[in-house]
This record gives C-alpha cells, sequence and structure tokens, in this order.
C-alpha cells in the first residue's frame, strides 16, 4: 500500500492562532480500483493528481476507457502538528459520481451529488495531534448513480469519466463558525448587504462579528466595523462598479471571536427588461456577445491531460476569448472547477451558469430521470447557489439545456428566494418562470440541409436570411404559452450556425450532410473551413445586426474535438488546443462580426445580373456607451482591381442602430466580385463581406 504523505502547508494570514486555517490537500494521491463500495482495495498500485480524473492515474486502471463499472478509491495521508480546535471540516469541491469518505478507516459521510461541494465534519475521526491520519474517498460510476440525482446526460458525450475535478482541502476552526457569506451590492445606495450563516452552540450567543472591506487589489481599506447582526449593510461610498470592461474587486473578511472568512466580490447589479427584451448591467442596457464552454465535453477530449487544472491555461483561454471582442460565457451542460469563476470575475465576463441537465423535447426528462422530482432538483441548486452566489461574474442562474419540461420549472419557484440578488434564471426549452427570466433560441438555421435538402439557385444565405425572421428553436416552440403569442421575456441566442467541424477541419456526425447538400462532394479541409468560417461569421452579423435579442453568444468556445471514430457532434475552432492557437480563418471572420461596433451588409444573393442598379443597406451597430462616429466605407472588389468605392461619415448613438443606403451598380462585366463595407475599430478595421458572382 502507497503510503502518501501530505506536508500541509498552514498559512494563518495573520490571524490569532484560534481563527481559521486552510489546509489544501490537493496534490498527489494513491488510487486504486474495486468492483463497489463494498470492496475496499488490498493495494494501491497507482498514483494520480488532485484535482483531476480518474483517467490522469499511472498506472492506467481502465483499457477500456469508458468508466462505466466499479468504484475507485482515492487515497492519502496528513497530519497536523498542533491542537485540533473544535471544528474540522473536510471539503471536496466536486466530485463526480457519489463520493464516499472513510478517515482512518470509519466511514464519515457521502455526497450523491454530482456538481456541487461535498463538506464533512471529521474532527471525532482525527487521530491524536501530530500522528498520521488517512483519507480514502470512493467514487462511483454514472452508470450506477441514484435514481434520484442528476448526473450530467449528454447525447453527445461517450465516456463518463469518474473523478475528484476541484479542490480538497481541510477547513480548521472554531464556533461561532462562519459557515457561508452572500453579498448583495446594492449600487444604488452605494452598499453591501452581507448576510451570513453562522453555525454556533448555546455557549455562543450572542456574539460579535468584525468586518473589514478592502479593494482586492491595492488592499485599500474601505469599510470596516462590528455588528451583531447577521444581516447587515455597509457602505462604500464612492464604489467602483464591475463589468466586463472594468473587473474590480473587492475583498469581504468577516469575523467571530473564533472564525475569520474571506469572499471576493464585485459591485454590481444585473437583469433583463422585459419591455426592451434588453439585459441591463449596473442599470443600464448591455448586449451580450460571447461564446460557450462544454467543459464535460472537454474532460472527453483526447488533448486534455490537466489543461483545465492549469490556472495559466485557463487564464489565457479566457484572454483568448476576450480577443474575439466576448464578454459573455455560457458554462454549457457543466460547472468547471471554482477556479475558472474567479479567473471570469477577474478578467471580466458575464456568465450563464448552466446546471448539467440536458434531455431534450417532451417526456425527455422522465425518461432519463424518472424519479427526479422538482424538490429533489432543488435540493441540488440549493447546495449549488451559495457557492458561486458571491461571483460578480455569475449573472444568470441556467436551470437547464433544450429540456422541455415542468420538473425544472417548479424546482427554481422553489429555491429562487435564497439568492438575495435576484439573478433571472433561465429554463432551457420550458416556460420561464418570469417575464424578466431569458429564454434561450437556438435557431440553427442550417440544420434543414442535413434532410437532402439543397439550397435554391440564389444560395443558402439568400434562402435563410433575406427576410428577417424571429429566432426560433426556444420555449416558444418547444413549449409555447397556453394563450397562443409568445412569452414577454427577453431572448438570448447562445447557440446557432450548426456548421461544426472538428479541429482538424473534417465534418462532425450533425454537419455531414450539410456541406454536401449545400457545397457538394469532395470538399478539401481548407475549403470547408473558408466556408465555416465565412458563415459563421455572416450570421453572427445578422442576429446582431437585427436588435431582437439581449445577447449573442457562439456555440461554442471550447468543447471536444473527435474526429475518429465514435465521432463528435460538435467542436471548437482551436488548432492547437495546448497553446490555444485559434484557426487563423476563424479570426479572420469570426471577430469582426462581434466587433462592439459592428456591421452586416444586408445582400446575400449568390448571383446578380450584370450593370444591375439598387440600394445596398448596410446595418451599423454600437453596444458601446458612448457615440461613435467615424467614415464607413462601401466597396466592390474583382481580385485587387477596386471597381467601385463610397465614403459616408457616420454618427451613430450609444447602443444604437443605424441602416445606411448607399445606391450601387454592379458590375458589367461577369465574374467573381467582392462586396466589403468597413469602418475603423478598436483593435483593427471591421469588416463585414459578400462574395458574389456576376453572370
Amino acid at each position: 500500500m502507497i503510503g502518501l504523505l501530505i506536508l500541509l502547508a498552514i498559512s494563518s494570514c495573520n490571524q490569532a492562532a484560534d481563527h481559521r486555517k486552510q489546509i489544501s490537500l490537493n496534490g498527489e494521491w494513491a488510487i486504486a480500483k474495486t468492483g463497489s463500495f463494498e470492496e475496499f482495495p488490498s493495494a494501491y498500485p497507482g498514483k494520480v493528481p488532485l484535482p483531476g480524473l480518474v483517467d490522469l492515474a499511472v498506472p492506467t486502471l481502465d483499457t477500456n476507457r469508458m468508466y462505466n463499472q466499479g468504484v475507485y478509491w482515492y487515497k492519502t495521508k496528513f497530519s497536523v502538528d498542533e491542537p485540533y480546535p473544535e471544528l474540522v471540516r473536510l471539503k471536496i469541491g466536486k466530485a463526480r459520481y457519489h463520493a464516499r469518505v472513510y478517515l482512518n478507516g470509519k466511514f464519515v459521510g457521502e455526497q450523491v451529488y454530482c456538481f456541487t461541494p461535498a463538506i464533512f465534519d471529521i474532527r471525532e475521526f482525527l487521530e491524536p495531534e501530530g500522528k498520521s491520519n488517512e483519507l480514502l474517498i470512493g467514487i462511483g460510476t454514472a452508470d450506477h448513480m441514484p435514481d434520484t440525482v442528476i448526473w450530467g446526460h449528454d447525447f453527445e458525450k461517450l465516456a463518463y469519466i469518474p473523478g475528484i475535478y476541484d479542490d480538497v482541502s481541510l477547513t480548521m476552526s472554531g464556533y461561532p463558525f462562519i459557515r457561508n457569506i452572500q453579498t448583495v451590492p446594492l449600487i444604488g445606495e452605494e452598499k453591501v448587504r452581507i448576510v451570513a450563516d453562522i453555525d454556533r452552540d448555546p455557549e455562543n450567543d450572542p456574539f460579535n462579528l468584525s468586518y473589514v472591506i478592502k479593494e482586492l487589489t491595492s488592499g485599500t481599506v474601505v469599510a470596516s466595523g462590528k455588528t451583531t447582526s447577521v444581516d447587515f449593510t455597509v457602505s462604500i461610498p464612492g464604489c467602483r462598479l464591475w463589468s466586463p470592461e472594468s473587473p474590480f474587486l473587492y475583498e469581504l473578511k468577516l469575523s467571530t471571536d473564533a472564525d475569520e472568512k474571506g469572499v471576493r466580490f464585485g459591485m454590481r447589479s444585473f437583469s433583463f427588461d422585459a419591455g426592451t427584451g434588453r439585459a441591463l448591467l449596473n442599470g443600464k442596457p448591455y448586449f451580450m456577445r460571447g461564446t460557450n464552454v462544454c467543459i464535460f465535453r472537454f474532460f472527453e477530449d483526447p488533448d486534455r491531460g490537466l489543461l483545465p487544472w492549469n490556472k495559466d491555461w485557463v487564464s489565457r483561454l479566457h484572454q483568448q476569448f476576450k480577443n474575439m471582442h466576448w464578454n459573455s460565457i455560457r458554462y454549457c451542460i457543466g460547472l468547471p472547477p471554482e477556479r475558472w469563476y474567479e479567473i471570469a470575475d477577474s478578467l471580466g465576463f458575464l456568465i450563464q451558469n448552466e446546471y448539467p441537465v440536458w434531455t431534450g423535447g417532451p417526456g425527455g426528462f422522465e425518461r432519463i430521470y424518472p424519479n427526479v422530482t422538482a424538490e429533489h432538483l432543488a435540493n441540488e441548486y440549493r447546495t449549488w447557489l451559495p457557492e458561486h452566489w458571491n461571483h460578480p461574474s455569475v449573472v444568470i442562474w441556467d436551470a437547464q439545456n433544450e429540456c422541455v419540461t415542468n420538473i425544472t420549472g417548479k424546482a427554481i419557484d422553489l429555491v429562487r428566494n435564497m439568492d438575495l440578488s435576484n439573478r433571472p434564471w433561465e429554463n432551457g426549452w420550458s416556460a420561464p418562470q418570469s417575464t424578466t427570466d431569458p429564454v434561450e433560441a437556438h435557431p440553427y438555421l442550417f440544420s434543414r440541409y442535413r434532410k437532402q435538402v439543397k439550397p435554391s439557385v440564389k444560395g443558402p444565405l439568400a434562402d435563410l436570411l433575406s427576410k428577417f425572421q424571429i429566432p426560433g428553436n426556444d420555449a416558444n416552440d418547444k413549449m409555447p404559452p397556453e394563450n397562443g403569442g409568445r412569452y414577454p421575456s427577453p431572448v438570448i441566442i447562445n447557440e446557432y450556425a450548426w456548421l461544426w467541424l472538428n479541429r482538424n477541419g473534417s465534418a462532425t456526425t450533425l454537419t455531414d450532410d450539410v456541406y454536401r447538400n449545400v457545397w457538394g462532394d469532395g470538399l478539401t479541409k481548407e475549403q470547408r473551413i473558408y466556408l465555416y468560417c465565412r458563415h459563421l461569421g455572416m450570421l453572427t452579423e445578422y442576429w446582431r445586426a437585427h436588435r431582437y435579442c439581449a445577447g449573442v453568444l457562439h456555440f461554442c468556445g471550447l468543447g471536444y474535438s473527435r474526429p475518429e471514430e465514435p465521432r463528435g457532434q460538435t467542436s471548437d475552432h482551436f488548432i492547437d488546443i495546448k497553446n490555444l492557437v485559434y484557426e487563423p480563418l476563424f479570426v479572420k471572420y469570426v471577430k469582426p462580426a462581434f466587433a462592439p461596433v459592428g456591421l452586416m451588409i444586408n445582400f446575400w444573393e449568390k448571383t446578380v445580373s450584370p450593370k444591375f442598379k439598387g440600394e445596398i443597406e448596410i446595418y451599423v451597430i454600437n453596444d458601446l456607451d458612448s457615440t461613435w462616429k467615424g467614415p464607413l466605407s462601401l466597396t466592390i472588389r474583382r481580385d485587387n482591381e477596386v471597381i467601385s468605392s463610397q465614403v459616408k461619415e457616420i454618427d451613430l448613438p450609444a447602443l444604437d442602430r443605424l441602416i445606411v443606403s448607399l445606391p450601387a451598380e454592379m458590375p458589367g462585366e461577369k465574374g467573381k466580385y467582392v462586396m466589403e463595407a468597413r469602418i475603423g475599430g478598436q483593435d483593427g478595421p471591421v469588416t463585414s463581406i459578400r462574395e458574389f458572382s456576376v453572370k
């Protein structure tokens, strides 16, 4: 048996000796596998990094790579060379699927939830101070989860790899103990409400609380004091507001006589206005531009390794998202490690935080989770919300993805009042529970070409986009209002296109027929990549320019790539995932489509007649909170020759849209041409490009 001794670095953080100490148990653990929770290992032949997944074990524990049987036992040893305080708690940040904890051979407890923290009181199970303690955590598989628990079904996943995929730590402290803190920014009053959940014994009542609020980066104290209340407000005169453009953070330290807990927070508000259909950040309209991260799919990527737990890699990933003009991310059908949320706070993103529930159309939830009730699901939500409600980046609770069921809506109603910031809830393809809750729309226009449908001679874009259509594939289609019409809720498009390619340029199982039916057989890798990036850019322009939606989030910024059998259905846009190198054409054509001041040429024809005269509409949109002024040019080129060119000065108010009509005469000579609208952008020209032929 491998005895792995973790030398504990205990940081007192300049606190008194009887205050809280945090002890990380991350590192290399021993690992073994048995057939069930009733069978304990006789030896531990492998090692595994924690946090991580069991496929990182050396030597490999599973050769079939399906991870659908047995129990994986993580083991480590630790000792504490000082007297134990009254309270010692073990926290497992996130572990899937079903964790059972043993300390020094005794059963401590279990956690069946796969996506939220597990906390255990372990004081009574410890060996005397200075002696070695053996910690054993058994992890099951998705196939053997209790039938009243969400296990993260995903139609695109193959191997539900178990593991402890977030931090493991000890907390040592005394009573009164601060179990949780909820910060509630009141930006109009320049105050923050602080609500503390305190564990105490009768001898601790009454007790005093002390607080200190600092600017996170500078360390400047902006407020401090004492109180006897667990629900109080603190003034922060002249507070700086948090936003993706200015992600300013504060740190609160709250203390009792025996404990101290710190949390980071941002002064910001977020909501939706049902009347305008807009998101409101800090009381002002704000357009969401972004992407999706499917972390659980990325867990199955063959190149994943330790990347999700590499802080530098995760920071660079989010910075790459910033570089694409994205200010929003849906953490889609999966909750990443806690570090990801901290990075989103610091770099500045609006997170749509989606619980891993995806069961498809009517009857799907009841088929996949037949015994999960609204109360069962609400209990999982109750352990989820407190872990994330201090993150300023988390602005939307997302109950599910593409499910048609009454269960999730009922669960939302059971827990909504827990979040005192009253964040909106999104409910997938099911009915929104409030007029200020957003509806998710997935207008996959190109999906129609899977069914041997071919575009007309005008071309696919002319067929799809010549007339504006309200984005569908949402709750209005799947669970429409009983009295007809449409829900008055704002709309977020957080999936669209249906043109996915693997990282090597090959089509996916969902797009084989699309490329074949629209553009023909025999396309090269380079041709497919070009078509994907060009059309994704144009679709992005289209959905943004019509200003119907509160946000446009492309799918997806991070997922798997499975070009080999069994092939995957979707993918992302990296050609080098370890070094986070994008496909260059993706940057060239999609980045301008997400520019804060953006363009769309409202011209979709594949061919035109020689000398055709008409008006060309150019939509100019301004997501900025300030007026934009500058020249707008429209040129028609053949190869490098400019056939015609026009320039017009425009003056576009903040958060507004302008439709500019310019007269145009098409070339008289037959051939292939490029039409380009252009303005100056913050980091280079912003363009909208159309290719057409004169015949």
